[in-house]
């Protein structure tokens, strides 16, 4: 049998135990409830109208005496009352006593006498009275209402008598039934108790013990024993636990035999790595060594290429002709592109790769250097820029976040429209990364000639020009450069494609801890 099987055939015999004492002591706790019941609801309530029935005849007999003797009519008031009395007394003890036929003759027998009472002295004692004229007592008729009234009395004590004696036969019922329900709850509750105790015995045997050797050779296992073997004790279910760790033992040693050459395999992995972060860093290094000298060797031939064709020019241009002093224009000016662009790439380089540290710092401090950078652009083209009154403070880059604003910015002033000063609007609202953290999401919006839809990836690549040298300037690094600087602040930027009237781009930036609350 396995441990289920065992604690239902225990449960089973507590169950029946339970259920058979439960209908017994119901069956008891019934009966008890029945006789107290009747005790307090009928048999109490009746003695009591008994002596209110006793009462009532009283009182019909001293308002016959006393209109007898006095001949005054208000001494029938007792008498009418006393009858009324006894009428109510009678009905009330008959519907008490409905089922006890003994009390209820006794009834019968009291209410007889009663009227036989009434018919042989009260009423004719009554009807010989005259109102006004009383005269003297009937000593021969008193006597005999002495004599019916003492009937009356003893008829009343056997009423009474009865009464009592069954009020104490309920009070003795009453007594064996508590006795009998004491006898059952205390047969349950030895019986439960054995119950509890044959569970407890059944779980030391049959549970405690194989999972006690179980989990000793378990630790033993887990302390690097792995050869060690768990034999199967106890019953069936517990058996095939142990049956099933066993297994899981020997699958683990496997693994762990697996791990240890997969250890083996990383460590020489990891030496791999490390040569080929060594290399890569060597790499890194002759990259800035490349870029210094991309920023200066390469940067002074393209000078001396510009300046010595414009003094070939200043010298020999009254002998060139037309064509001539075109093709110089078109070597100074390929020259100067040529320097811009490098200094554009070096910029670009640079992002991330040279690190500064990151501070804390308020956007508008930003904000306003990068406007101060495009003063002149700004001023030329009339162009108005609306920004919030306070900007958030994030953790950045100084020289970077100037960068990225005055790219934005100076590109809203510089693709506007011919017919309409440029507007720019620089706005800021709460937001959320896609990690959940706190952030500020910023946009930059202007009226100039927007961007299709279809570029909206096209535009943050490097080198991507969506307008032809001669009309717009710029080497196509902006908004490359400033996507490497927001997401190098762990950010994001984005064109708006729904905005259709001009262009609006929106990005990112992470909130400081200070910020944090504003922000969510």
């Amino acid at each position: 049998m396995t441990v289920q099987a065992w604690f239902f055939a225990l449960l089973a015999v507590m169950g029946v135990v339970v259920v058979v004492g439960a209908v017994i002591g119901a069956e008891v706790l019934r009966h008890t409830a029945e006789v107290s019941d009747q005790q307090s609801e009928h048999i109490q309530p009746a003695r009591a109208e008994a002596y209110r029935l006793q009462n009532a005849v009283v009182d019909q007999e001293t308002g016959a005496r006393g209109y007898a003797v006095t001949a005054d009519p208000q001494f029938l008031t007792p008498y009418t009352e006393g009858v009324r009395a006894e009428r109510e007394s009678v009905d009330r003890l008959r519907e008490l006593l409905v089922g006890r036929e003994p009390l209820l003759a006794d009834v019968t027998a009291v209410q007889e006498a009663i009227a036989g009472w009434r018919r042989e002295y009260a009423d004719p004692l009554i009807a010989g009275v005259v109102e006004g004229a009383p005269k003297p007592v009937d000593v021969a008729s008193a006597e005999r209402g002495k004599v019916a009234f003492d009937s009356l009395r003893r008829l009343f004590a056997d009423q009474d008598e009865h009464l009592r004696q069954a009020l104490a036969d309920g009070r003795a019922e009453l007594l064996d039934a508590r006795s009998a329900r004491n006898w059952v709850l205390g047969l349950v509750v030895l019986v439960l108790g054995l119950a509890g105790t044959a569970v407890a015995v059944v779980v030391r045997v049959l549970v405690v013990r194989p999972l006690d050797r179980l989990r000793s050779t378990s630790r033993r296992i887990a302390q690097g024993e792995f050869d060690l073997h768990i034999v199967p004790h106890g019953p069936a279910d517990l058996r095939a636990v142990a049956e099933d760790v066993e297994a899981m033992r020997e699958r683990i040693v496997e693994e762990l035999a697996q791990v240890r050459v997969r250890e083996e395999l990383l460590v020489e992995q990891a030496a791999v790595l490390d040569a080929r972060a060594e290399e890569l860093r060597r790499s890194n290094g002759e990259l800035e060594q490349f870029a210094y000298v991309a920023s200066h060797d390469l940067q002074e031939p393209l000078r001396k290429v510009a300046s010595f064709c414009q003094l070939l020019e200043k010298r020999y241009g009254d002998r060139l002709d037309e064509r001539g002093v075109q093709y110089i224009g078109f070597a100074v000016d390929g020259a100067k592109r040529m320097q811009v662009l490098i200094n554009d790439l070096l910029t670009y380089s640079r992002v991330g790769r040279v690190n500064r540290g990151k501070e804390r710092i308020d956007l508008d401090r930003t904000l306003d250097e990068a406007l101060r950078n495009l003063g002149a652009a700004i001023e030329e083209s009339g162009a108005a820029v609306e920004r919030p009154a306070d900007l958030p403070a994030v953790t950045g880059d100084l020289t970077l976040l100037v960068m990225l604003w005055q790219n934005l910015v100076g590109n809203a002033v510089k693709f506007h429209r011919p017919d309409q000063p440029p507007l720019v609007r620089v706005t800021c609202e709460p937001a959320t990364l896609v990690d959940g953290s706190p952030a500020w999401e910023l946009a930059v919006t202007d009226n100039g000639i927007g961007i299709p839809a279809e570029y909206a990836e096209k535009v943050f690549v490097i080198f991507q020009r969506l307008h032809a040298r001669d009309t717009y300037t710029g080497t196509g690094i902006g908004l490359a450069l400033c996507k490497k600087i927001v997401e190098h602040h762990g950010g994001a930027i984005a064109l708006d494609t729904g905005h259709t009237e001009g262009t609006r781009i929106l990005f990112t930036l992470p909130a400081t801890d200070t910020g944090a609350e504003d922000a969510a």
